[in-house]
C-alpha cells in the first residue's frame, strides 16, 4: 500500500530537524545549531494511532536576498538547490508542517514561506517549535497571522505537544482510497535508480517502442507512469519512477532525482528492479534505494546496465558479482542480471528473473518439509544456550507468502540471537530456493499460539 507523505518545512534553523528525529524515534537528521545544516531531503518511516506514513525533513526554505550581500557564491547556490529540494518535497506530500521558532514570533520569511503553502492548495500543519514556557506557549497564537490555522506549541527537544501535531497531522492525511489508484490485476514491476543509470531506456526496450523520452541528461523524465504490457500470457505493470516527460511541459534546469516517487513506488511494486550503472561503483543513493526495498520487504533484482560499456575477460562478470556481494551485504538473495538497454542485450532476461522472484515471493513450503530443514539444522547447528537454560524447538510453519513468513516456537525466544536467525535462514534458502524475496523470520513461545 503507498504510504502517505508528511513534509516539514519552514525557515532555517526552527528545529525542523530535532522535530523530524523526535517524530521517527531516531536520530537521523544532523541537527546543528547553523542555518542550512539539512540541504537534501531526509526520509524515515513513522506510525501514529495505527496509520504509517512517510515524513520529509527538508533544508531551510531561503531567498538569496535573505543572504548577507557579502554571502559567496557557493551559499548561494547551495540555498537555491536547498529550497529547489524543499519545493519538490512540498509538490510531493499529502501534507504539510510548517515549523516555525516560537520564541521569535513570525519573520518575514515566515509570512513568504505562508504564502507559497497557501499556493500549493495543500492541507497545512503550522507547529510552533520551542514553545517551552507558558509565556512563550501564549505567544506562539502570534502565528495565525500566516493565515494557515491554529498554531500547535510544541518543543521538539522535549517532545512537548507533539501527540497534538500528530492528531492533527492525521486528521488532514488522506484515506487509503484517495491514496490508492486504479490498479490492474497482474504483478507490478517497478524500475528504480538513481539518475541517468538507464531506466528510460530499460522501459523502451521492454516496451520495443520509444515510450520514453530518453536522454543523457540526469532527470529528463519527471512525471511517473504506470505502463501496462502483456508478458507470457499474463498482464504486467511497470512502474517507471523517473516518469515520463510530456513534450511540451520541459522545464530549464537540471532536476534533482526525487526519492520520494521511488519510494512510493516501491510500497506499490511486488518486485523491484533496481539499475546500477556498470561503469560505475555502487553509490550511497544505490544502496539507500536497497535498503528500503529491504525495509518494504520487496522483491528485488539488481539490474546492471551499460554493461556493453565495461571491458571483459573471462573474470568481470564472477568479480563484479563478488564486489556487489560484499556492497549488497544486507540483502546477499539479491538476484542479478547484466544488461544493455540501449543494445537489447539480455534485456528479455530481466522480465524472466523479476517474475521468477514473483514466484520464489509467493511460495508456499509444507508444514513437514519445514520442520525437516528445522530438525536437521538444529541437529548440526544447535542455538547458543546458557548454563541451565538450553533452547528447545517445538515446531515451525510457514504463517504467510508475499513475503515468506515463518514462525518459529521454541522455549526461550529471547536466547534466539541474530546469528542463529540468519542461519536458520540460509537453511531456509538453500532447501527452497526464495531467490529474490527477503524473508520474514519470528520465533515464539509455544504459548503464543493460543
Amino acid at each position: 500500500m503507498t504510504k502517505p507523505i508528511v513534509a516539514l518545512v519552514g525557515r532555517p534553523n526552527v528545529g525542523k530537524s530535532t522535530l523530524f528525529n523526535r517524530l521517527i524515534g531516531e536520530r537521523k537528521a544532523i541537527v546543528q545549531n547553523e542555518p542550512g545544516t539539512t540541504r537534501d531531503r531526509v526520509y524515515g518511516a513513522t506510525e501514529w494511532n495505527g496509520v504509517d506514513f512517510t515524513v520529509i525533513d527538508t533544508g531551510g526554505l531561503q531567498e538569496d536576498s535573505d543572504l548577507p550581500s557579502d554571502e559567496s557564491e557557493l551559499r548561494r547556490l547551495i540555498a537555491r538547490q536547498t529550497r529547489n529540494q524543499a519545493t519538490m518535497a512540498i509538490a510531493e506530500a499529502d501534507v504539510i508542517v510548517m515549523v516555525v521558532d516560537g520564541r521569535t514570533g513570525p519573520t518575514p520569511q515566515d509570512n513568504e514561506i505562508g504564502d507559497l503553502l497557501r499556493r500549493a492548495s495543500k492541507p497545512v500543519v503550522l507547529a510552533a517549535n520551542k514553545a517551552e514556557g507558558t509565556d512563550v506557549r501564549f505567544e506562539a497564537y502570534e502565528f495565525y497571522e500566516l493565515g494557515l490555522g491554529e498554531p500547535i506549541p510544541i518543543s521538539a527537544y522535549h517532545g512537548n505537544g507533539t501527540g497534538d501535531l500528530l492528531d492533527r497531522v492525521i486528521e488532514e492525511l488522506p484515506n487509503a482510497e484517495e491514496l490508492e489508484e486504479d490498479e490492474v490485476e497482474g504483478p507490478k514491476i517497478a524500475i528504480v535508480g538513481r539518475p541517468n543509470v538507464g531506466k528510460s531506456r530499460l522501459l523502451n526496450a521492454l516496451l520495443g517502442q520509444d515510450r520514453a523520452i530518453v536522454s543523457d541528461m540526469p532527470g529528463t523524465t519527471r512525471d511517473t507512469l504506470d505502463t501496462v504490457i502483456e508478458w507470457e500470457g499474463q498482464q504486467v505493470t511497470l512502474i517507471d519512477t523517473a516518469g515520463i516527460r510530456r513534450r511540451g511541459r520541459v522545464e530549464e534546469g537540471i532536476e534533482r532525482f526525487s526519492v520520494m516517487r521511488s519510494m512510493r513506488a516501491i510500497d506499490r511494486a511486488d518486485v523491484v528492479l533496481l539499475l546500477i550503472d556498470a561503469t560505475e561503483d555502487f553509490t550511497a543513493q544505490d544502496l539507500h534505494i536497497a535498503g528500503y526495498v529491504e525495509e518494504q520487504k520487496k522483491g528485488i533484482v539488481v539490474v546492471v546496465n551499460k554493461w556493453d560499456l565495461v571491458e571483459k575477460d573471462s573474470m568481470t562478470m564472477g568479480d563484479y558479482r563478488e564486489r556487489a556481494r560484499r556492497q549488497l551485504d544486507f540483502m546477499p538473495y539479491a538476484s542479478l542480471v547484466f544488461i544493455s538497454a540501449k543494445t537489447g542485450q539480455r534485456v528479455a532476461k530481466v522480465l524472466e528473473e523479476a517474475l521468477e522472484v514473483l514466484n520464489e515471493r509467493n511460495r508456499r513450503v509444507s508444514t513437514a518439509a519445514l520442520n525437516r530443514v528445522l530438525k536437521d539444522a538444529v541437529s548440526k547447528h544447535p542455538p547458543p544456550s546458557k548454563p541451565g537454560k538450553w533452547v528447545r524447538f517445538f515446531y515451525a510453519t510457514q504463517a504467510d507468502v508475499a513475503p515468506p513468513t515463518f514462525v518459529f516456537f521454541c522455549n526461550e525466544p529471547k536466547m534466539i540471537h541474530f546469528s542463529y536467525r540468519r542461519y536458520i535462514e540460509n537453511e531456509l534458502r538453500n532447501t527452497f530456493g526464495f531467490t529474490g524475496t527477503p524473508l520474514r523470520i519470528s520465533f515464539r513461545n509455544r504459548h503464543d499460539a493460543h
